[in-house]
């Protein structure tokens, strides 16, 4: 197997009141100009807002695939300077990695660490606060193009530069690509569901939404989470 790539920026900051009348947050990251030591909760000197939904050890490290930066420009000309690698409050940009080349469950290494993928993004409504974009949580979501959450199997030090590469693929039938889809998805096949919830590598956060999908009279509302407090 031979997936890897260069890490481009290792990202991190901490939490901030950046919006009046609203709870903090930590989305807000500058590039890292010096190794980082990683924990089991991410990167020494990084900080989530909201430990309930924010963080933790399933979402110890955002991934963000700076490939996509072409296509957000494209979307949105009129802030095309503003989309480049670390915009997303992503802790780890790079090219040649995406939703399309990764899977549920693969085991990377990065620097001395070593990092298991276990979910994609939820993005919510302080993301389209960041950009100015107020559509921005929904499109996110909608293309699928939401990077992706690390559990750390084993902590150590990682700087840009270092090769990423993929050295265990337990779930290649779950490309991210299509795991997202099926998170997102209102009318999931309960099977899926049930197949996906019972994956040890997804997070628990993922694996309890697939139970609640298996029930075909469940329905989600993500209003709250997509558009904060402008949800009807």
């Amino acid at each position: 197997m031979n997936v890897s790539a260069e890490i481009l920026g290792l990202y991190i900051g901490a939490a901030k009141h950046r919006w009046e009348g609203k709870s903090p947050s930590a989305i807000g990251k500058s590039l890292a100009e010096r190794p980082l030591q990683l924990t089991q909760t991410g990167f020494e000197g990084d900080e989530q807002a909201d430990l309930t939904v924010h963080g933790g050890p399933e979402k110890a490290l955002h991934h963000y695939s700076a490939d996509h930066m072409s296509a957000w420009r494209e979307e949105f000309p009129e802030k095309a300077e503003f989309f480049q690698p670390g915009c997303f409050g992503e802790n780890i940009s790079s090219r040649g990695l995406d939703e399309n080349n990764l899977c549920l469950g693969d085991v990377l290494t990065m620097g001395t660490a070593k990092v298991q993928i276990c979910q994609g993004r939820q993005p919510c409504w302080k993301l389209s606060l960041h950009t100015d974009l107020p559509q921005m949580a929904a499109r996110f979501q909608k293309t699928g193009r939401t990077g992706w959450y690390y559990r750390v199997i084993e902590a150590g030090m990682v700087q840009a530069g270092d090769t990423m590469s993929v050295i265990e693929r337990p779930h290649d039938q779950w490309v991210l690509a299509k795991l997202i889809k099926a998170r997102f998805n209102p009318k999931l096949d309960a099977a899926v569901a049930e197949e996906l919830s019972k994956i040890p590598s997804l997070s628990q956060n993922w694996q309890a939404s697939f139970v609640k999908k298996m029930n075909a009279g469940f329905k989600e509302d993500a209003s709250r989470r997509l558009l904060g407090d402008t949800a009807p």
